[in-house]
């Protein structure tokens, strides 16, 4: 993946914000240590790191700053992973095993509960007081998302609740990467505005792909069953749609109803989404979101790293992992 040409102007950066997370697993207890080299080497493909140096970059956010933001954010990405794996009881993520396919659940939160004490001291080492509240937030959105989605989310058929969701989850995240980099370059309090509504829009784009992919992937590429979030009775977009289509579908009733535990009829609305126009109609909304981040784009400096961000924009909706 860092072969794509949106990572062009980033290269050496990515290279040392791999080296700051690293680090990050030094002084850790010896079987800690080795978790968090797994973690941070299973195949990540570092796209909000990307964002954020981009971002920076374009801006002329100091170097030094500008990479421990980047650290900071993946690392955080990757502690939501630690936890969101345990709670969803994955055993496999991008085809690898999860930590919680090795260890209790207690040593899984623990070392989640590691990872984002350390993404916030690598924020902290900012020095800079508005983005580690903008982080602290941030977390607090993620943290406040999930429990939604445990306790209020489950058969579920409502566009706002998915929206709300896949915010939490996902678009919170770049939303505040963006808006960080930003502050912390020379942009004005316009961009700072424009980059963080720039983020949100990316955001919601990427998890609507994420949601997408989850019934048009393949288990071997996505690293998951086909259909795993509504087989958990979490309802996204394509089902949405699809929900929205066909009301009296016996199937989607009985989703609504709480019967998403039965496996063999949520395997069989599964695939009655994947042959229906429910993930045609999603992308068509991802693009929706992807056009107008890119509009939005258009007011930040101009450069190598607005047109590798452009490029990295439209991978968003164009990749298949």
């Amino acid at each position: 993946m860092n072969t794509a040409p949106f990572f062009t102007p980033i290269q050496v950066g990515l290279r040392e914000v791999e080296t700051l997370l690293d680090a990050q697993a030094d002084d850790a207890h010896p079987d800690l240590s080795a978790a968090l080299v797994h973690l941070l080497s299973s195949g990540g493909k570092r796209i909000r790191p990307a964002v954020c140096l981009l971002t920076g970059q374009m801006f002329d956010a100091p170097h030094d700053k500008l990479l421990t933001l980047a650290a900071a954010v993946e690392m955080l990405h990757t502690a939501t992973l630690v936890h969101d794996d345990l709670i969803d009881g994955a055993l496999l993520r991008r085809g690898m095993p999860t930590l919680n396919a090795h260890w209790s659940p207690a040593a899984t939160i623990l070392t989640g509960d590691y990872m984002f004490a350390r993404a916030a001291k690598l924020a902290a080492d900012s020095d800079n007081l508005l983005l580690m509240k903008l982080f602290a937030e941030t977390l607090a959105t993620i943290v406040n998302g999930e429990l939604t989605q445990l306790f209020a989310a489950r058969g579920v058929i409502s566009r706002e609740n998915y929206n709300k969701r896949i915010y939490a989850k996902t678009a919170s995240l770049f939303e505040m990467t963006t808006q960080a980099a930003t502050l912390i370059g020379h942009g004005t309090e316009a961009s700072v505005e424009a980059m963080r509504q720039f983020g949100y829009h990316l955001g919601m784009a990427f998890q609507i792909v994420d949601d997408i992919l989850d019934f048009t992937g393949e288990q071997e590429t996505v690293g998951k069953p086909v259909g795993s979030d509504l087989l958990q009775g979490l309802v996204t977009l394509p089902a949405i749609y699809y929900a929205e289509s066909h009301p009296y579908d016996p199937d989607v009733l009985c989703l609504t109803g709480g019967c998403y535990t039965e496996t063999e009829r949520m395997e069989r609305l599964v695939q009655s989404i994947r042959e229906s126009d429910a993930t045609a109609k999603s992308m068509k909304e991802a693009h929706a979101f992807i056009q107008k981040a890119l509009e939005i784009l258009q007011t930040a400096p101009a450069g190598l790293e607005r047109q590798a961000m452009e490029d990295l924009t439209g991978y968003i909706v164009d990749r298949n992992i």
